[in-house]
């Protein structure tokens, strides 16, 4: 009995640790955010002094206007496309090419994101000559920032696709609906939760990057990734950290919607299938 109750403080020990690792900065980030101090790492008081700075620089909110634009029309692009993508791979057993499909759609998550942002400033500045290709700016971003979030959207949406049960869209089909809307009756309700999900992760992602923004960025569209990391090399200013704080709050807010509407998604998929199984039998 000892040595469990042993093994469960350690547990609860190494858990309490990992925890306090992972969290710790973000706290002490968002109680330096409030320091009078212009030093953001020494205390000499509470303020809420540097959020009205923050609001007051024109270069921060201009760039994190541009983060959020390219983010959420990243992350729409992404799912619609990481979805066909996804129904392509999932409802099609063979097709010529479904292998290399495959492997192009999951290349970026394990490609370097040096290497996939250098080889897209390279394609890019290749394609500025075309008329009417636009230039290296925030449509560009944009661009490169569907690229690699496409993958990760695909990933998510296969595998609640795969786990779909067929025998629900098939009974749709010979009651004589069509295919279109089987797939808007049945199929999307089944797998909105994950399209939530895949548009959540693909607009953290491109609010996140900076490496990749980097390469194929102009001079008029810096993001915020960018914009704080050219801050933090010149030294951290203290509306770094009230950014930070709010940026830390926005994401919770985000990701607590998130899994609302994916639980919610999910009991009602048991509930839908417990009806199902009860009338069939």
């Amino acid at each position: 009995m000892s040595m469990v109750r042993g093994n469960r403080w350690l547990g609860w020990g190494v858990l309490g640790l990992g925890f306090a690792f992972l969290y710790l900065p973000i706290l002490l980030l968002m109680v330096y955010s409030f320091n009078a101090s212009k030093l953001a790492t020494v205390w000499s008081g509470f303020s809420t002094r540097w959020y009205g700075e923050l609001f007051n620089n024109r270069q921060i909110l201009d760039a994190l206007w541009i983060s959020l634009e390219v983010a959420f029309w990243t992350a729409t692009a992404a799912t619609v496309l990481g979805t066909m993508a996804a129904m392509v791979m999932t409802r099609f057993r063979q097709f010529p090419g479904k292998t290399v499909f495959g492997a192009l759609i999951t290349a970026p998550l394990v490609m370097p994101e040096v290497i996939l942002g250098f080889s897209l400033m390279t394609l890019l500045v290749s394609m500025g000559g075309i008329p009417g290709f636009p230039s290296r700016g925030v449509v560009t971003i944009w661009i490169a920032h569907v690229t690699f979030t496409l993958s990760f959207v695909t990933v998510v949406v296969s595998s609640r696709l795969q786990e779909l049960d067929r025998s629900l869209e098939e009974a749709a089909m010979d009651l004589g609906a069509g295919r279109l809307k089987v797939f808007f009756q049945i199929t999307l309700p089944i797998i909105a939760p994950a399209l939530v999900a895949g548009w959540l992760l693909a607009f953290t992602l491109s609010l996140d990057d900076v490496v990749i923004a980097s390469f194929v960025a102009g001079p008029n569209s810096t993001t915020l990734p960018m914009k704080v990391f050219a801050s933090v090399r010149m030294g951290i200013k203290p509306e770094i950290n009230a950014l930070a704080t709010l940026m830390v709050l926005a994401v919770s807010v985000a990701a607590v919607i998130g899994w609302y509407i994916t639980a919610r998604g999910e009991k009602r998929r048991q509930r839908d299938l417990q009806m199902a199984l009860q009338d069939k039998g």
